[in-house]
């Protein structure tokens, strides 16, 4: 399964708490080799664990979870346990907007991406991009840029549809905004960016 199969697969809703189960939420876990690398730690700490997507790792409740050794794995590990209301909203922002572009469902969206992060995330817009903004001091909206811009140097790298077509697939409505924002960003141009064979790309989790 491709990667943007994979990220519209393992989406999540950030809702799962019930009686017979704990939810640990997880900061920096955007990729589906993140959901192997928690679920082999969590089981190595001798937790019985239900499930793993992206931010989230759902333990029984009757395991009897020692925080200190989740955290301290989760730190060795590049991830972060989350415990504040905010920051969990930040990182499912974070997943949501991940998810959205890599699945391609901002091709379709029959709506703006503020309305479908707010109906998605349960919250309204201005408290998403307020949340977002204090936690990672960048605009919401400039990581949305960053993210799509990092989808379509993956798309000019790897593959070869055409240029309009990259723009369709990342949500732009024109190629010329698509140029527009690529330039800004790069400092080039999509077209000369693929010729030289993509060599500056970003992990998605460390976009800023």
């Amino acid at each position: 399964m491709e990667r943007a199969a994979l990220f519209h697969a393992l989406f999540v809703n950030m809702s799962k708490e019930s009686q017979h189960q704990k939810v640990l939420r997880i900061k920096n876990m955007v990729c589906p080799r993140c959901i192997m690398v928690v679920r082999e730690e969590l089981e190595r700490l001798g937790l019985h664990v239900l499930e793993v997507e992206l931010g989230v790792a759902i333990i029984s409740d009757n395991d009897e979870l020692d925080v200190a050794a989740v955290e301290s794995i989760m730190n060795s590990k590049g991830f972060e346990l989350l415990h504040d209301k905010w920051e969990e909203l930040v990182e499912s922002t974070k997943v949501a907007v991940i998810d959205v572009i890599y699945s391609e469902k901002i091709a379709t969206l029959a709506t703006n991406l503020s309305t479908y992060l707010a109906e998605e995330l349960g919250r309204d817009y201005s408290t998403i991009s307020t949340a977002f903004k204090t936690s990672e001091g960048i605009t919401l909206s400039r990581y949305i840029v960053l993210q799509k811009i990092e989808r379509v140097k993956e798309l000019l790298t790897y593959g070869e549809l055409p240029l309009s077509t990259v723009a369709t697939k990342v949500g732009y409505k024109s190629l010329q905004h698509l140029s527009s924002q690529f330039r800004e960003i790069t400092g080039t141009t999509p077209n000369k960016y693929r010729t030289q064979g993509g060599t500056d790309r970003q992990t998605i989790d460390n976009l800023h």
